[in-house]
């Protein structure tokens, strides 16, 4: 289990109207509305949506998990970013799932060392590596 043993921030945010609504968090920061994108048949244009939601926190997430590790390891980063890409598609037999593919990026630093870095990014610190562990097909690449 990837329960934290003591909850330090909570995010709050709320949705209405689903996929076709409005969010709001609760310090007012994130306000905007969400459209279905045109591939998943609806009409695009402005406004979010849950994947990229998800891609964005993911990307974060996991970059600062890479320079926790690398900070711990004397490793200095001058450099790095992380790209996240999550598709959504029907799954069987029933519902829809989702596949991430980050892409990292770590300029500078020697192959190997960078691969270590990641590894243990995904396998010991990111939150979102935990939750989605075992849940959803996650690829990493260095580029």
């Amino acid at each position: 289990m990837s329960n934290p043993t003591k909850v330090l921030y909570t995010a709050t945010a709320t949705a209405k109207g689903g996929r076709e609504g409005h969010i709001h968090s609760s310090d007012g920061v994130l306000d905007f509305d969400l459209k279905v994108p045109k591939e998943l048949g609806g009409p695009g244009g402005a406004g979010s949506n849950p994947e990229q939601l998800f891609a964005a926190g993911y990307a974060a997430c996991f970059e600062g998990a890479v320079r926790y590790v690398a900070r711990e390891k004397k490793v200095a980063l001058k450099d790095a970013s992380v790209t996240a890409h999550v598709g959504i598609g029907p799954r069987e037999p029933t519902g829809f799932g989702i596949a991430v593919k980050l892409d990292v990026s770590l300029p500078g630093i020697d192959r190997a060392v960078a691969q270590e870095l990641v590894d243990t990014a995904h396998r010991d610190i990111c939150p979102y590596s935990h939750a989605t562990r075992g849940n959803v097909d996650v690829q990493i690449s260095l580029v």
